[in-house]
């Protein structure tokens, strides 16, 4: 019974066409079943569907508030998925130059219990994803 579930989460886009570049084209997401105002996306074994919404705020983008951790600044709401740190590095490697990070690749907690690399960034639409990479999984939640 402990047998880890997908998640299904969706999320608003401004732009189908914007979101099938970045998710598909940027980040390498396969595509699953779409529409002209949604794509599943297969994120990285999970259900991630991008959904038309031309009603964000004014720029566009999703409104995004900014809580201190670690000394930085996160944006909530934010998602993500917890990588393998082979897995985060190869995507840091793949994004840096292309996106603009909110928080810029780094492990935080050096050296203490549930030490993570980390690194946030916005899709166009203004969604903040972060990715994680544990040193010890087992410490995933860990206090």
């Amino acid at each position: 019974m402990n047998q880890l579930r997908p998640f299904h989460l969706a999320i608003p886009v401004r732009n189908i066409e914007e979101s099938r570049e970045f998710y598909g084209g940027l980040l390498g997401f396969s595509e699953g079943r779409s529409s002209d105002e949604w794509i599943d996306w297969n994120f990285y074994g999970h259900q991630l569907v991008t959904h038309l919404n031309p009603n964000l705020g004014a720029d566009g983008k999703v409104a995004n508030h900014y809580n201190g951790v670690d000394g930085k600044g996160v944006p909530v709401p934010h998602f993500g998925v917890v990588l393998t740190l082979e897995d985060w590095q190869s995507l840091a490697n793949k994004v840096t130059g292309k996106v603009e990070f909110v928080i810029e690749p780094y492990t935080r907690f050096k050296g203490e219990t549930g030490e993570q690399s980390t690194l946030f960034f916005l899709d166009p639409s203004g969604n903040a994803l972060e990715f994680k990479a544990f040193a010890d999984l087992s410490q995933l939640f860990e206090k």
